[in-house]
């Protein structure tokens, strides 16, 4: 009788380890996940976390894409009513190593944070949707100007909501990879569509 009941004794010894150890306080890798996970609390804000998220992926990809660009407005010559919002700038190397950097260190801090609160998917994690909306303007080789931010922000929430093929597919994917991944591939439609915005005329 004991012999048959050690293994689920075992079992039930173990799960209750693993519990108490995600139970217990955080260390401070964890607590830094949870951060960079959060987007630095954005995923905390109450009402549509991802839309916050996405939003503080914009306002990233903006203040990066006018810090690298403020020279090369100033050096030609567009008259008064010409800057930054519409002269448009073309990324470069340093968007493209930024949306790379947040890409793989959100894989960790997502996994790392799911694992914390014990959920697939937990809402407070939105570095997804910073990722995704970072790929939306860096992915396409094209010029940004103000119509390219507003749209951009539109395609990716929108991509990211409507969820099609393989968006959705890309969530059952293990870890944070699969709460990252669907946002890369959102983030991608979203470039593909403006791209093509863009190159009609927009």
């Amino acid at each position: 009788m004991s012999a048959t009941t050690e293994p689920s004794a075992r079992g039930a010894t173990e799960e209750s380890a693993s519990a108490a150890k995600l139970t217990s306080a955080p260390p401070r890798k964890r607590r830094f996940a949870r951060i960079l996970a959060s987007a630095g609390g954005l995923g905390y804000l109450p009402k549509a976390p991802g839309t916050w998220g996405a939003s503080g992926g914009a306002l990233i990809a903006i203040l990066v894409t006018y810090l690298t660009a403020v020279d090369t407005v100033r050096g030609i010559d567009i008259g008064p009513p010409g800057n930054f919002w519409t002269v448009g700038i073309i990324p470069g190397y340093s968007q493209y190593l930024l949306s790379a950097l947040v890409a793989g260190a959100g894989v960790w801090a997502a996994g790392t944070a799911a694992r914390d609160a014990r959920q697939t998917d937990p809402q407070f994690v939105v570095i997804d949707e910073v990722s995704g909306q970072l790929i939306a303007y860096f992915f396409p080789f094209t010029v940004l100007n103000w119509k390219s931010w507003l749209l951009g922000f539109i395609l990716f929430r929108a991509f990211d909501i409507w969820k099609p093929f393989p968006v959705r597919q890309a969530e059952r994917l293990p870890g944070g990879w699969g709460i990252m991944a669907d946002d890369w591939v959102a983030g991608i439609y979203a470039g593909i569509g403006l791209w093509f915005a863009r190159a009609v005329g927009l």
